[in-house]
């Protein structure tokens, strides 16, 4: 029997899923629109309440809206990497938008490729400068556009495409369509495929995207042949993912591509990653929006605020996963801090600038790596979810989950 049937997922949070989408908060009124403006207005907690109710609203699809799904769900696997131009490894490319790229999106397909040892993986902006993360973070990417193509004229292997604020950017659009040419397979995450999307390139091919954006997208690219029910799809060169925490999985099928099923294996174990097949069910997040107990109406509370210390070294898979969730239960505020405002540099080299220079001392100083020496960096998420529940309740807990598309039970 393949051995992907076996990665049977079996998460500990049980079978309630996230409702939301990540997107951005462009003049139109499509629900992922909307939806990313709510990523960017946790400051403002009536703005946030307000907009949930209208995207809520927008996103109500039917099955029908979606063609082709895959009823084998197994099945999805990424062309093995062909060795180009007498490289030792693949390049892979993270590229992010200045203006808001979603936090996971980035981080976690860097942080994985990274860790897998099995590829030069560098982080690209579209412009000089700090590149913001929604909900949370700013990082320093380590080359932009034009600087990449200055040290890699043959392009990338492999460019992973995070969602961003301005999916319309002229600049990412011309800059992706001139990779694919190169060769390039292009790697989309959650909502990256609307920006993938309006390159044409995946016009024909088999694609997936956050479920919150089913509708819009099959309106705005009828050419693109979308599926759901899938936690990635894989078409050629053209790859994407469903929404936020898909990254995980599909991080480690691109490990598989270019170096094989065992040592695919053996860094999701390393990860704590119990499965990463493109096993999934994005109709429960739609049935799971019906349900009033799980909507943010029942939680009136201004967020909290957490200041998250960063320190040198420190892992930003568990970074990213934590931030984002307290910032999506909608109970916390999160802000980095360091003693400085130096950028910190975490265990793959991806700088992250602080927030706020100030020093944190007590418990609080040790909120985010608090498990960070026995847990498994995937872990942070069910160990973030779980602090969310304990302290704020299970409403903040479900709602960190829907908005990032990944189980959970209901304490």
């Amino acid at each position: 029997m393949n051995n992907r049937f076996l990665r049977v997922w079996i998460p500990s949070f049980g079978v309630l899923y996230a409702i939301f989408s990540c997107s951005d908060s462009q003049a139109n009124t499509s629900s992922e629109d909307i939806s990313m403006h709510l990523y960017r207005c946790f400051a403002t907690p009536l703005a946030l309440f307000g907009t949930l109710l209208i995207s809520c609203a927008a996103s109500a699809v039917t099955p029908a809206v979606v063609t082709g799904a895959v009823a084998n769900q197994a099945n999805e696997t990424i062309e093995p990497y062909q060795p180009r131009f007498a490289r030792t490894q693949p390049v892979v490319v993270v590229v992010g938008d200045n203006g808001g790229t979603e936090l996971t999106d980035f981080v976690i397909p860097f942080g994985v490729l990274s860790a897998s040892g099995v590829a030069q993986v560098v982080s690209v902006s579209t412009a000089p400068g700090t590149v913001k993360m929604f909900p949370a973070l700013k990082v320093q990417a380590q080359y932009t556009l034009q600087h990449f193509d200055e040290m890699y004229p043959l392009g990338a292997d492999y460019v992973i495409v995070p969602a961003t604020s301005d999916k319309n950017s002229a600049d990412l659009i011309k800059w992706l369509t001139a990779q694919s040419a190169k060769g390039s397979s292009l790697v989309s995450i959650c909502n990256g495929a609307l920006t993938l999307a309006r390159t044409g390139l995946m016009d024909g091919h088999r694609a997936t995207a956050h479920w919150a954006s089913e509708r819009s997208r099959a309106a705005e690219f009828p050419g693109v042949r979308w599926q759901k029910n899938l936690r990635y799809v894989a078409d050629g060169k053209i790859i994407s993912s469903a929404g936020i925490s898909a990254s995980l999985p599909v991080s480690i099928a691109l490990v598989e591509a270019i170096a094989g099923t065992q040592k695919a294996n053996e860094l999701a174990a390393e990860l704590g990653v119990t499965d990463w097949s493109a096993t999934h069910n994005s109709d429960a997040f739609q049935q799971a929006s019906d349900d009033p107990s799980m909507s943010w109406r029942v939680q009136r509370k201004a967020p909290a605020h957490l200041n998250i210390p960063l320190s040198e070294g420190m892992d930003e898979i568990a970074l990213a996963l934590r931030a984002e969730a307290y910032t999506h239960s909608g109970a916390v505020q999160v802000n980095t801090v360091s003693q400085n405002t130096d950028p910190v540099t975490t265990r793959h080299n991806l700088l992250v600038i602080p927030d706020k220079q100030i020093v944190i001392v007590g418990p609080q100083a040790s909120a985010l790596n608090l498990h960070s020496a026995a847990v498994p960096s995937a872990k942070a998420l069910d160990v973030a979810l779980q602090e969310l529940a304990d302290e704020y309740g299970s409403t903040a807990a479900a709602q960190a989950a829907r908005v990032m598309e990944y189980p959970l039970f209901l304490p």
